[in-house]
């Protein structure tokens, strides 16, 4: 019989902040996340750790294209020479040619922290990409996998349904649930980093996670989760404020700058509607994704307003 094994490797030099999963099935081994070219001795030491070898791993998956899941993408598959990556055709467009993906990431956190978060972003060779449309399958080791698109925190974001670990790897399509965050109940919260947050299509993102029924989910930012039930549900009420704060902004006059001050404000107060007993070890470890989540929505707002006038 075949062994199907999942393993959560902790990728990030940050604790159970960000994870790639190894993927077992008999003699083949799949990656699902690449993170950054930082984490590639962690995840080759993972492999050598379960007994198998670069050679095993047939598979390189990526939820989608931003740097914390994919930047590392290029740089793992030349350390696993039979590796083709699989990806999402929008991610697979960006990670052949990531100039754009860089470029955008580098004005965000400039050019000294740009490379400390995400090292050197290797351009992944076209002949070693599949891309994965709606609803298609792959095999690993007599397993069968399914990628399912689901927009709301990014356009080419796509899900992977694993039956046969009863496990759906969802990215960030059903937030971030840090363990750090969990020691006074349940806290789950989307990313809407720049720049494809769309409260309705994150909304039907998160029901498809569900009509899955698998036992686990497994975002990115960490590790595998039972109770999708609840996460969802918390995760939709954050999507819910998010989606009312963006409308707002958007008929308003102020400017990015002021936006996204206001965005944060907001966000911190949903914060502690919902944990409460939330301190400054908590708060430390949101603080970024506040200010991310906050730019993200200040740029759709943008555009928004941009359309509203438009129609003027």
């Amino acid at each position: 019989m075949t062994r199907h094994a999942r393993f959560t490797i902790d990728a990030d030099v940050a604790p159970q902040v960000t994870a790639c999963y190894l993927r077992v099935a008999g003699e083949e081994c799949a990656f699902v996340e690449a993170h950054t070219a930082h984490a590639l001795p962690r995840l080759l030491a993972a492999l050598a750790a379960g007994g198998k070898r670069p050679e095993d791993v047939r598979w390189v998956v990526v939820t989608h294209a931003h740097l914390d899941h994919a930047a590392g993408a290029g740089a793992l598959l030349a350390a696993c020479p039979r590796a083709t990556l699989l990806a999402h055709p929008r991610a697979a467009k960006n990670l052949i040619d990531p100039a754009n993906l860089v470029r955008g990431a580098t004005e965000v956190y400039g050019e000294e922290r740009f490379r400390r978060l995400y090292g050197h972003v290797t351009p992944v060779p076209r002949e070693r990409v599949r891309e994965l449309v709606d609803g298609e399958t792959f095999d690993l080791g007599g397993a069968t996998l399914t990628a399912w698109h689901t927009s709301g925190h990014a356009y080419h974001h796509m899900v992977i349904d694993d039956p046969a670990t009863e496990t759906v790897y969802t990215g960030d399509t059903f937030g971030l649930v840090y363990p750090g965050l969990q020691a006074h109940g349940l806290f789950a919260m989307p990313s809407t980093s720049p720049t494809g947050f769309n409260a309705d299509l994150a909304r039907k993102s998160l029901d498809k996670v569900l009509s899955l029924g698998e036992r686990f989910v497994c975002p990115t930012h960490f590790g595998a989760h039972e109770g999708a039930l609840a996460i969802a549900a918390q995760v939709r009420r954050f999507v819910d404020r998010a989606g009312q704060w963006v409308e707002e902004a958007a008929q308003g006059d102020e400017s990015m700058q002021d936006m996204e001050a206001c965005l944060r404000s907001a966000w911190w107060g949903a914060i502690a509607e919902e944990a409460p007993r939330f301190g400054a070890a908590e708060r430390a470890l949101l603080e970024q994704d506040v200010e991310l989540n906050a730019k993200g929505l200040a740029y759709v707002a943008t555009a928004r307003r941009a359309e509203l006038a438009a129609r003027a």
